[in-house]
């Protein structure tokens, strides 16, 4: 790029300001009764499954949360957000009705005991399955509480002094199934800090030639007032609760708990604390840490590692934090502890033989660390199973290659030994994951035959029907697998649990286009099927909308494909052609025979949540969803080298089809998006003119906004200036005349989508003339939750597209 080039960039976006809003009043609106009746449609309840398999917990959650809810006070600190009322998360939804379902009969059981007001979070089951816990939030603060699973009983074990600021559970169960360990506010922490009035010096960052390359994060540190706000709100006293007597004791001392976890015996608890310096340029998780074991009594025992602050972790996704991370226990084993740590220096430019190596300690914790394996990638994760045998992954990203091996815990140098190395983006050959369940302790560990010592793969098991997932048996001495079940059409039908290997006892969640999903029974030796759950389709307004996975091909012969949707009744040759609403989300492929496979399923039931575009199939519209925009890369090119063009190219596949088929009325055409996907819908309009109007969500329009990469973008605006300045929409604001709606919640948290972006976007928009609005949503994330805004945001896109592209003129969308 030319220096006078850089410059207009910069300038652009530093001094451009000359935005004049036509304000509008207006309150909170609905959409048409069809679309606000799907919104209102009771939801289906979640489900939490015993660890012996015997019961499900049913728990029912209330759509979608009101504006006052949404509204409540909230703090913005180090990457939190934070319920000053309750020293919980803010923007929770809570489940509000539990009832425990046999699996093995038609029995269902309701809970005694619980509150009148039920607003329960983070339900764990205890390791034994003889009870569950959960969070009662309420006014006040959050409580604990338990239910015997027996006696379908519930009993609380704590006022209102759970403290929840820190993501995560706050609590977890012991070994014994006894016993929990549990974050609590600290007594007498005294009164929330008060900001000063009266500044007492400037705030001041420095820097000392060191490359800190951070992305954009949003809700950071800002001040020493933050600080002290984030110490006081996140600083917990971790407590050991004797279930049955409610008693408790402190653990440890106070301090700002991030993680805790006892070891599979019971007999320590690996405990990691924060520890300043803080920063105001990284979230909480990249704070200095300290990770320390403690014996079961609360007393410490020795200091495992001190991780230094993390502000300069090299750029790139293969990048990590240079020392020990990753600590955990060995499931399998009663105490002992493994972490990882960089032999690259986390940072993937280094060309060396190992990236990561992994190390343990057993307990009683003396002497020096030992060596287990290496790893050639960056280190995955691993999966344990007895001493003779661990799943271990690795991966490495600008390859998107991923490496399943095989190893002896109990003998780890030289027993390493490859089971699958894959392109992770290779979806038709992905062999699984190796089954768990959970032993003694509640951790998991890999099933085995009893007398092969076989193990269990499961998966979505993608092919170009779609996904048909199955279950397989996989021999470690051969490599072979065995298919044991495999879903079929008329159903797509998902093993969830492997509750009895040698009987071939699974749970699976099944479910057809018309049939909602529901949890079965299946016997792979018999083909046996029991059904478990009785769930009701709560959309019958949408019966007879047809689905269809459609097939195409890009220009460059890209296989691609989209799910699209026909209102119930739609005859081609009566009816004619359609308006339809397209809706997309770009993903980046290094290659263009991944990039073609199919993705999804013709035979699951038809899903509503509020993001989705399916409500206009009641508004008289062909709905074209998730249609394919593979953004491809190949060998050494990026993917963002030719994104413009990829877009027009996979917009123009997809519109030909849609008009070929008979189906699409090439003028009534409307594009939208989330996020990337508005990032997407931006560039159509400035680029294209396929579309008759876009309606773009919560999306970034200026890349120079995140100079240091997005998405999936590892280069800086320094090193890519001209890819910076061709996806951004914003620099061709004065191409785009067709009709653009923006949508974004001011409360946007999602990193590099700040509301900001809109703003100045509608500002160049309205500069040039554009037909444009700009609808800004009151205390609402990245996500939308309340209803209000929900409903407001199908009111706003059912009048967009209704004005602009079902009843526009006819007079054709020319550009300069």
């Amino acid at each position: 790029m030319k220096p006078k080039y850089t410059y207009l960039v910069l300038t652009l976006f530093i001094s451009f300001f000359g935005q004049l809003f036509s304000q509008v009043n207006l309150g909170y609106q609905e959409p048409p009764k069809d679309i606000a009746a799907l919104i209102d449609a009771p939801a289906t309840p979640s489900t939490t499954i015993s660890p012996d398999g015997d019961w499900l917990l049913l728990m029912e959650r209330p759509n979608y949360a009101s504006i006052e809810d949404v509204a409540r006070p909230e703090l913005r600190l180090a990457g939190l957000r934070i319920d000053p009322q309750t020293n919980g998360p803010s923007r929770t939804v809570f489940y509000t009705n539990l009832q425990l379902k046999s699996t093995t009969s038609d029995k269902y059981v309701d809970i005694e005991g619980l509150p009148e007001k039920l607003r329960a979070n983070n339900i764990m089951w205890s390791p034994d399955g003889s009870k569950f816990a959960l969070t009662q939030t309420t006014d006040q603060g959050i409580e604990l509480w338990v239910v015997e699973r027996a006696a379908a009983k519930a009993k609380k074990l704590s006022g209102a002094v759970v403290n929840a600021a820190m993501r995560g559970r706050p609590y977890t169960w012991m070994p014994d199934s006894e016993h929990l360990l549990c974050k609590t506010v600290p007594e007498g922490r005294g009164e929330i800090p008060t900001a000063d009035s009266k500044p007492t010096g400037p705030v001041i960052q420095e820097n000392n030639g060191a490359a800190a390359a951070v992305r954009t994060y949003q809700d950071l540190l800002q001040n020493n007032f933050d600080v002290e706000l984030f110490n006081y709100f996140a600083n917990s006293q971790l407590v050991k609760i004797n279930t049955s007597s409610a008693t408790t004791q402190n653990f440890a001392g106070a301090g700002v708990v991030m993680s805790f976890m006892p070891s599979p015996d019971g007999r320590y608890v690996l405990l990691t604390r924060l520890e300043r310096p803080y920063s105001y340029l990284v979230p909480y998780y990249r704070f200095p840490q300290e990770v320390e074991l403690y014996d079961a009594a609360g007393v410490r025992m020795k200091s495992l590692a001190s991780i230094p602050l993390a502000e300069s972790i090299p750029k790139g996704f293969g990048a990590v934090r240079t020392g020990p991370r990753n600590f955990s226990w060995r499931n399998d084993a009663p105490a002992s502890v493994y972490w990882v740590e960089a032999m690259d220096g986390g940072d993937p430019k280094n060309e060396v033989e190992f990236r990561d190596q992994l190390f343990y300690l057993e307990a009683p914790f003396e002497g020096n660390p030992k060596e287990a394996i290496s790893f050639k990638l960056r280190y995955g994760g691993i999966t344990w199973g007895d001493d003779q045998l661990a799943i271990a992954s690795e991966y490495w990203w600008s390859t998107r290659r991923e490496i399943t091996s095989r190893w002896d815990p109990s003998n780890p140098k030289d027993s390493k030994k490859i089971l699958f190395d894959r392109s992770r983006e290779d979806r038709y050959n992905d062999p699984g994951s190796f089954a768990t369940q959970r032993n003694a302790s509640g951790l998991r560990v890999l099933i085995r035959d009893k007398t092969t010592g076989s193990l269990y793969l499961t998966g979505v098991g993608a092919s170009s029907e779609g996904n048909r997932p199955f279950v397989d048996k996989y021999d470690l001495d051969n490599g072979k697998t065995e298919r044991l079940w495999r879903s079929k059409a008329p159903y797509y039908e998902y093993p969830i649990s492997i509750m009895n290997a040698e009987e071939g006892i699974v749970l699976t969640r099944r479910e057809s286009k018309d049939e909602p999903p529901n949890y079965f029974l299946r016997n792979l030796h018999t083909g046996n099927l029991d059904r478990v759950t009785k769930f009701q389709n709560p959309y019958t307004a949408l019966k007879g909308v047809t689905k269809q996975l459609v097939k195409y091909q890009r220009e460059d012969g890209v296989q691609l494909t989209g799910t699209l949707y026909l209102p119930a009744g739609y005859d081609k040759d009566r009816d004619g052609r359609l308006p339809v609403f397209m809706w997309a989300y770009p993903r980046e492929y290094k290659s263009a025979k991944a990039a073609g496979q199919v993705s999804g399923s013709p035979h699951q039931f038809l899903r509503v949540y509020y993001g989705s575009p399916i409500f206009w199939i009641t508004q008289g519209y062909a709905v074209f969803d998730n249609f394919a925009m593979p953004i491809i890369g190949e060998g050494e090119e990026e993917p963002n080298e030719t994104f413009v063009d990829q877009l027009r190219m996979g917009a123009e596949a997809a519109v030909n089809k849609l008009v070929d088929m008979g189906v699409a009325d090439r003028e009534r055409l409307a594009v939208g998006g989330h996020s990337y996907g508005a990032f997407m819908t931006a560039n159509l309009l400035a680029h294209t003119d396929l579309f008759a109007a876009g309606i773009a969500r919560s999306g970034a329009y200026n890349r120079t906004l995140t100079p240091f990469g997005f998405q999936r973008e590892e280069r800086t605006f320094w090193e890519a200036p001209e890819i910076y300045f061709k996806m951004s929409p914003f620099m061709h604001a004065d191409k785009i005349k067709e009709p653009l709606l923006l949508i974004h919640g001011e409360a946007d948290n999602n990193s590099g989508t700040f509301p900001l972006q809109s703003k100045r976007f509608y500002a160049a928009l309205k500069g040039h003339g554009a037909t444009t609005r700009l609808v800004m949503l009151p205390h609402e994330s990245h996500g939308y939750r309340a209803r209000e805004s929900i409903l407001h945001m199908l009111y706003e896109m059912n009048n967009w597209v209704d004005k602009h592209v079902k009843n526009r003129k006819e007079a054709s969308i020319v550009k300069p």
